[in-house]
C-alpha cells in the first residue's frame, strides 16, 4: 500500500508501507493492505510507518487519516520524525503549558492542548529510542 503525509508546509512522505499506525482522537487505528475505507479525526501522538522490516517513528498533531483503495493519506498539522525532537524542549514547554492562567473555559482548553501536545511529543520521543 502507499503512504502520503502531508502538511501544510509540504509532503512528508510518498511512499510504500507495509503497515502504518496512527493516533486518533479517540484511540488507535492500525492499517495494513487491505484495510476497509474509512476517514479518522488523529488526535495529538505517534505515528508508525513500517516498511522494509523497519519502522519509523512520527509525532502528529491533528489532522485527519484517509484509508482508500490501498493508500493511507495522513493530513496534518506537524508530521515531525521522532529522531528530531527535542526532549528537553518539549519538557519545557510542557512547564511553562502547565503554569499558564487559566480562569476560563477558553483559557482552560488552551492551556490543555498544549499540555497535550508536549506530553505527546515526550511520548513519541522517548518510545522512538
Amino acid at each position: 500500500m502507499q503512504c502520503i503525509v502531508v502538511t501544510p508546509e509540504r509532503t512528508e512522505r510518498d511512499e510504500p508501507a507495509e503497515f502504518v499506525a496512527v493516533t486518533l482522537y479517540d484511540g488507535e487505528l492500525g492499517i495494513a493492505p487491505g484495510h476497509t475505507p474509512l476517514l479518522g479525526r488523529l488526535g495529538f501522538g505517534e505515528m508508525r510507518i513500517t516498511h522494509n522490516q523497519h519502522t519509523d517513528h512520527y509525532y502528529v498533531e491533528g489532522g485527519f487519516v484517509e484509508v482508500l483503495d490501498d493508500v493511507v493519506t495522513v493530513l496534518t498539522a506537524r508530521a515531525i520524525p521522532a529522531d528530531k525532537i527535542d526532549v528537553e524542549i518539549a519538557e519545557e514547554q510542557l512547564r511553562s503549558a502547565l503554569e499558564k492562567e487559566a480562569h476560563t473555559p477558553e483559557l482552560m482548553a488552551v492551556r490543555q492542548r498544549a499540555v497535550a501536545q508536549c506530553r505527546a511529543q515526550i511520548r513519541v520521543a522517548e518510545r522512538a529510542t
